[in-house]
């Protein structure tokens, strides 16, 4: 077989965990495909007549075409809340929950492009450290402490388990479920009667009260937000249960909420961008595995 047949054969047989690769750092199905095919274009022009290792190989130059998007995409910018109510297809939403997870995307977003690619290669996929040097070129003793780094970032605010933390997390989640169906009745189970909704003027409309009182208030509103509820995933919030509005992974929304007696009792919703930059997030351990 020659050299160019036996890298196409390589990297047919590495395509689909190339590509588990790139949605993971990337968030985006669309670009994941764009990086993986981007990484056949670099090796077939490069060609691997002296490589020892292909599979290898083709992980290193997919990290470093991972890597240049995620610092292209950074200069871009944030994500706003007009992008939250872009209608999209049942099966594209399925896709993308499906895919990687929004809760850990949303705590990925929040890592620097080095960081990010340190921690989905050595914490998702078991990448040694000298491979991940080689892409970051930095020392493995560097590659190191950027991923540290990063995992303190994606679990650090992790409290230890309270008993009641499985009891809130079914809370949240039944809150989550109806407000993405609209459905009142469920709604009305969940909220307390007295349940308070404060948010601050980038998450309201206009015409939006900071504040609303009464579980009917709280649940008529938030029927209308159906939209957003598809991109909310349960996460910790500055140590507590809470949740995430995250659409393509990207933080818009955070929830803070007190839930006692089996009811949500405050809804703090948080959407300035100083705001969000201030709140301490964190994936549950369930959404990190690879």
């Amino acid at each position: 077989m020659t050299a160019p047949d036996e890298l196409a054969d390589e990297f047919e047989r590495s395509r689909a965990r190339l590509r588990a690769v790139a949605l993971r750092m990337l968030g985006s199905r669309d670009e994941a495909d764009d990086a993986v095919q981007e990484t056949w274009l670099r090796a077939s022009r490069a060609g691997a007549r002296d490589v020892e290792s292909l599979s290898g190989w083709l992980r290193t130059i997919l990290g470093r075409v991972c890597l240049d998007m995620l610092r292209a995409r950074r200069r871009r910018g944030e994500v706003g809340l007009d992008e939250l109510d872009v209608p999209t297809s049942p099966d594209d939403e399925l896709a993308q929950a499906e895919s990687v997870g929004l809760a850990l995307l949303a705590v990925l977003e929040r890592l620097g492009p080095d960081e990010r690619v340190a921690f989905v290669l050595h914490d998702l996929f078991g990448v040694p450290f000298e491979e991940i040097a080689v892409i970051l070129e930095r020392s493995p003793v560097a590659a190191k402490k950027v991923a540290s780094r990063a995992r303190h970032r994606v679990v650090g605010a992790r409290r230890v388990h309270a008993p009641d933390v499985e009891e809130k997390k079914r809370v949240i989640e039944a809150f989550l479920a109806a407000s993405r169906a609209g459905d009142l009745d469920a709604l009305l189970a969940v909220l307390a009667p007295d349940v308070v909704r404060r948010a601050d003027r980038v998450a309201l409309p206009s015409d939006g009260e900071r504040e609303l009182r009464g579980a009917r208030r709280v649940a008529d509103e938030t029927r209308g937000n159906a939209a957003r509820a598809r991109h909310a995933r349960v996460m910790w919030v500055d140590g507590e249960l809470g949740a995430v509005v995250a659409p393509r992974g990207r933080v818009a929304i955070v929830l803070r909420l007190a839930i006692e007696g089996g009811r949500i009792t405050e809804l703090d919703v948080i959407a300035e961008p100083a705001r969000l930059r201030a709140v301490d997030l964190a994936a549950l351990e369930t959404d990190l595995a690879p």
